[in-house]
């Protein structure tokens, strides 16, 4: 009988430990999603975007969809020669501070 009073509490014990690991490894990899979604969203605004600006679009359109697509977005339109290129940055709303996620789109300007 002394043996099973030994072993009372053993599995609180255990739960109480590996309850905080198992939602710490939720929360991150929530985080990690939602980041990896925005990087995506904001690869794809910088490339419509470009394609936008190249077409002869207003910087303010081009400017417009991108920070529909991503919010808190920034836009640079830069020509560059035969190119138009469109830099995009954006924060990262993640659980752990990481810096701003930044992608570069150039399109082949369309001769008017």
């Amino acid at each position: 009988m002394s043996l099973r009073r030994d072993q009372r509490g053993a599995v609180a014990a255990e739960f109480a430990v590996t309850v905080p690991a198992v939602i710490l490894v939720v929360l991150l990899s929530v985080s990690v999603l939602l980041t990896a979604g925005k990087l995506v969203r904001l690869e794809h605004a910088v490339a419509q975007g470009a394609r936008l600006a190249a077409r002869g679009e207003s910087d303010e359109r081009v400017r417009a969809t991108l920070v529909r697509l991503v919010e808190g977005g920034t836009v640079v339109i830069r020509p560059q020669g035969d190119l138009v290129c469109v830099d995009g940055a954006a924060p990262l709303s993640a659980v752990l501070p990481l810096p701003a996620a930044r992608a570069s789109s150039c399109a082949v300007a369309s001769r008017p």
